[in-house]
């Protein structure tokens, strides 16, 4: 187990070749221990006493041999990310050099850091939340403009800040309760009982809202799910390509080629969605497509968004009715698209509006 008082390394930037690479320490010696190394280009500077937040412009130097010429940001306690002292080295971003001060340091009583350990410092010194240490994570990890929104605006302490105000309320209300216990016997009422009722029934309301923005945020997190479902050679496959412009799924002729579900991602309006193309639906004796087929169940009871391909010239033929979707999944968002209307006339297309509800058609052979 580490301790939480020792001085901590770690590259700040990604690792590899750049122009730039920054290098972190923090620890109650990380300012001491970064100056032992360090030569100023305006003369011998005693970093331990420049004001913090400041920037310094010299040489990382091991036994008289330059390493590199650096820039140090200093960041003294509690100002700082960790709340603890805060050394950054941008250094040139050459591999040799990086390695040559993390080594440096770590030959002279610095630590390599944990993964995650500057956030955790961070959590344990008082400067974010469990909730806000999280969403640090989430906007590192955050690959559309959604998910970024929703990383910031829990980083900046959203969620924390609702939570603790409906905590107030309730340990006001709870000191009234107490104060009435104590003047039990003068029959005083501090706490007004209706007012305490709309609490409880502001505080369910505030909780139910986090739980579903909650649910929402982890489903733009991780990308909405759409599953692209149907029977066999209805085109989904095609579908998924041209919604990729890039031949992601083998398509075929042959019913059955599509045998496990295949995924990918796509921005369209700064969400991510994460399209599903799923095996074909049908009455199979093959055990491996069958095993497929359960998966495409499985897939739409996780979407959020189901597309039902319906090949526009074998409507009537369909053995899977666009009533035997609904009817399964009542709850669901399903889109019925009909696919391969560059084969209908006009006077067909006009049919099957009349047919089906709300019915959108394209062909995604042609991409439109």
């Amino acid at each position: 187990m580490h301790k939480n008082n020792d001085t901590i390394i770690a590259l700040a930037t990604s690792s590899g070749v750049g122009a730039i690479a920054v290098i972190r320490l923090s620890g109650a010696n990380a300012i001491s221990i970064v100056n032992s190394f360090f030569r100023s280009k305006n003369g011998e500077k005693n970093l331990e006493k420049v004001n913090s937040h400041t920037i310094h412009l010299g040489n990382i130097i091991e036994k008289n041999h330059i390493i590199d010429e650096v820039l140090l940001s200093v960041f003294k306690n509690p100002r700082s990310y960790t709340g603890e002292n805060v050394v950054e080295i941008s250094c040139h971003g050459s591999v040799y050099i990086q390695n040559e001060i993390l080594q440096l340091f770590l030959k002279n009583g610095v630590r390599h850091a944990d993964a995650g350990e500057f956030t955790l410092r961070a959590f344990v010194n008082g400067k974010m939340d469990l909730s806000q240490a999280e969403a640090v994570a989430d906007l590192i990890a955050s690959d559309s403009k959604a998910s970024h929104q929703i990383a910031i605006q829990q980083m900046r302490g959203g969620f924390s800040n609702e939570i603790s105000s409906l905590r107030q309320q309730l340990l006001n209300f709870a000191s009234l309760i107490e104060l009435e216990l104590d003047f039990s016997e003068e029959d005083v009422e501090f706490a007004d009982r209706k007012q305490f009722q709309a609490l409880i029934h502001n505080i369910k309301t505030v909780l139910k809202k986090l739980i579903d923005s909650f649910a929402f945020g982890n489903v733009l997190k991780n990308g909405i799910p759409v599953a692209i479902v149907g029977e066999p050679n209805v085109g989904k496959s095609t579908l998924l390509n041209a919604l990729l412009n890039e031949e992601k799924a083998i398509v075929s002729h042959i019913p059955g080629t599509t045998r496990d579900a295949i995924e990918d991602e796509l921005i369209i309006d700064g969400v991510a969605y994460r399209f599903i193309d799923t095996a074909g639906i049908r009455e199979t004796e093959d055990h491996v497509e069958s095993i497929g087929i359960k998966k495409t169940f499985e897939n739409i009871e996780k979407a959020q968004l189901v597309l039902h391909l319906i090949d526009a010239e074998q409507i009537q033929n369909s053995k899977f009715k666009i009533q035997n979707l609904r009817e399964k999944y009542p709850n669901k968002k399903i889109l019925n698209i009909i696919n391969k209307t560059d084969l209908l006339t006009d006077k067909e297309i006009l049919n099957l509006k009349s047919k089906i509800l709300n019915p959108i058609f394209l062909s995604a052979k042609n991409k439109t």
